[in-house]
């Protein structure tokens, strides 16, 4: 079952991957763009995949306005900004790495679905976690 490797393709063939596996706090997810030489990948746990989540439909429903940015701690620390510069994008930046990871609009939707299946996964290895350790 994991890892659990997902590939989000758009109709120009741009593509996000988005990988789960176990971590001690339930999940781990890599966000990558293979279709894109040395681009920086992304990491959350479940929390940060939660409020990615969030954000994803809180930045569909903001455009054309501006959206607050939102910031979680712990070990995958991460800022999630809305930006309009030349085009519009969700970008996620992390203090481990010095690049962010944009996220275009053209994936918003599917990698809001695929997320709500992460975030279930996410739950239920943290809850098995706990169990082992008891």
């Amino acid at each position: 079952m994991f890892p659990r490797i997902r590939e989000i393709i758009d109709a120009g063939g741009s593509r996000l991957r988005v990988s789960v596996e176990p971590h001690p706090s339930g999940a781990l997810v890599l966000f990558e763009r293979p279709d894109r030489a040395h681009y920086p990948q992304a990491m959350l746990d479940g929390y940060g995949v939660e409020v990615l989540c969030g954000y994803i439909m809180a930045a569909r429903l903001a455009l054309p306005n501006p959206l607050p940015d939102e910031i979680v701690d712990g070990a995958f620390a991460s800022r999630f900004s809305l930006t309009h510069r030349d085009t519009v994008s969700l970008v996620l930046t992390q203090a481990s790495v010095r690049a962010s990871f944009e996220i275009p609009p053209q994936f918003w939707d599917r990698l809001y679905a695929e997320l709500s299946v992460v975030i279930a996964h996410s739950r239920e290895l943290g809850r098995r976690s706990v169990h082992r350790l008891q």
